[in-house]
């Protein structure tokens, strides 16, 4: 009995975080070799007290999610699915049209000059913060996806093929940086076609000048005889 430690209130205590022994069958015992009984049962009352759930706390909880704004709450998770059969939808044509989803946004903002950069995020703990989000997190079945190819068409350039800034679009800087991600995975699977840049390479760097001559005369006599074929 003299020799436990003070340790053993925390040996005690630690199959409580499983759930297996709520409470320790006498946890006064393991404060005998030192200190008063009074100051050991304060703290046993406190570790008891942080234990046990906080029925007012977790109604505060449910009120809270009870306010939140049904139009504003993004805690719902939305399956890339829905978003795929949403841009073949007639509620999606009649909001955008046949342009991207970025093209009608116009961003608010205080003073006579635009800001410089986009928002960091529109979206705080589940909920839109601001009241004129980006065209991403305004629009809660645009799912930025790797299979959701149709939506990530509308980010990229038609003339060469690289991602749009996001000083053209007004997307906020988590939503870009999800797009990011998206569109080079979708590469990488194949759900979004891309062309190769070309390069002309000088091959008189890489290789002597007779072996190039040879070369260049053994690709004209091909040609010749190929044409002499057509031609028969």
């Amino acid at each position: 009995m003299f020799g436990i430690h003070r340790y053993t209130l925390a040996k005690s205590w630690a199959p409580s975080a499983f759930g297996l022994n709520p409470r320790p069958k006498n946890p006064l015992l393991a404060f005998t070799s030192g200190g008063s009984i009074a100051h050991h049962y304060r703290q046993i009352s406190t570790a008891v007290a942080e234990l046990e759930p906080d029925e007012g706390q977790g109604q505060a909880e449910a009120e809270a999610k009870k306010k939140r704004d049904p139009e504003k709450d993004r805690t719902e998770v939305i399956s890339v699915e829905t978003s795929m059969e949403y841009l073949k939808s007639d509620a999606y044509k009649q909001t955008y049209g046949d342009t991207p989803v970025w093209v009608q946004y116009r961003r608010n903002f205080k003073g006579q000059f635009a800001p410089k950069k986009t928002r960091k995020t529109c979206i705080r703990h589940g909920m839109i913060s601001t009241g004129n989000p980006c065209p991403i997190c305004r629009d809660e079945y645009l799912v930025l996806d790797y299979r959701n190819a149709e939506l990530l068409k509308q980010f990229i350039s038609p003339f060469n093929g690289e991602t749009l800034h996001w000083d053209k679009t007004g997307v906020c800087r988590r939503q870009q940086f999800n797009l990011l991600l998206a569109i080079e995975k979708a590469k990488d699977y194949g759900t979004i076609s891309f062309d190769v840049q070309f390069r002309e390479y000088n091959y008189e760097d890489y290789y002597p000048k007779e072996l190039l001559d040879k070369l260049k005369a053994d690709q004209h006599q091909h040609l010749d005889s190929r044409q002499q074929k057509t031609e028969s």
